[in-house]
């Protein structure tokens, strides 16, 4: 799938798409990701892209005239790149998202929907107190926050949204299983993880982990899951009940523990 990003600061982006295991979506095009610098789609000699917004105020406010020539120049490229792959009737429109804290909180089952899409998304990073709001509505078709506070721009909500795609492509994680324990891929929290020493300053793994019974090792990290989920986050609990992704022995163990 394509991501195209646009930025006023490309070179942000370089470090994550060349480090960490996430690189391997990024590098096979599994994600693939266009940066384009709105700075060169100003029309200006001091590339400029923001103005002084009316009605006076504090800031400075993302000009429409770049925005759009950028997007069209996305268009372009993407409908020649189909064109090229001789499937421009085939590939649905990508969507466009504005990271804003208007939007609707980014979730595991928006990153998922992402992963299995084909057209990936036109991700549109701002700047300043914003952008101009006939932007928005003639061009925006979806906006994604990261939780209620304020960032200086958009540009860590699209590496974030990257990263959690490209984790979810074949091959990227050393075990494909991993992602499937993740917290909230099944709704809930992830169970807590041990790992060597077994014990330190006196403390122990759960005798269960070193069991070798792999059916009381999968019941013992349910439980943790349903457990922690119950205290940290009910809400996710009881959204899980409503939306039936509880089997009977969950509901049964959260009566046990009168949860």
């Amino acid at each position: 799938m394509r991501f195209d990003v646009l930025t006023l600061f490309p070179e942000l982006f370089e470090p994550s798409l060349r480090l960490g295991v996430t690189r391997r979506a990024f590098e096979s095009r599994q994600v693939d990701v266009q940066l384009w610098g709105l700075r060169d789609f100003a029309d200006n000699a001091y590339r400029r892209v923001d103005d002084r917004p009316f009605g006076g105020g504090p800031g400075m406010v993302m000009l429409i005239d770049p925005l759009e020539r950028a997007l069209a120049a996305v268009h372009a490229a993407r409908a020649a790149a189909d064109i090229a792959a001789a499937s421009p009737s085939t590939t649905p429109q990508p969507p466009v998202i504005l990271f804003s804290p208007a939007g609707r909180p980014l979730t595991q089952a928006r990153v998922q929907a992402f992963s299995r899409s084909t057209e990936g998304a036109i991700l549109i990073c701002g700047r300043y107190e914003g952008l101009d709001q006939r932007f928005v509505d003639r061009h925006v078709t979806e906006e994604i926050s990261l939780g209620d506070f304020v960032l200086s721009g958009g540009e860590l909500p699209a590496l974030t949204l990257l990263d959690a795609v490209a984790r979810l492509m074949p091959g990227v994680l050393n075990d494909e299983k991993s992602h499937q324990q993740d917290s909230f891929s099944d709704g809930l929290l992830d169970c807590p993880h041990y790992s060597r020493p077994e014990v330190h300053a006196g403390e122990g793994v759960p005798s269960v982990l070193m069991s070798g019974h792999h059916a009381e090792i999968a019941r013992w990290r349910r439980e943790q899951q349903l457990t922690a989920t119950a205290r940290r986050r009910p809400d996710l609990l009881e959204k899980a009940r409503r939306e039936g992704l509880l089997s009977r022995q969950d509901l049964r163990l959260l009566s046990k523990l009168g949860l």
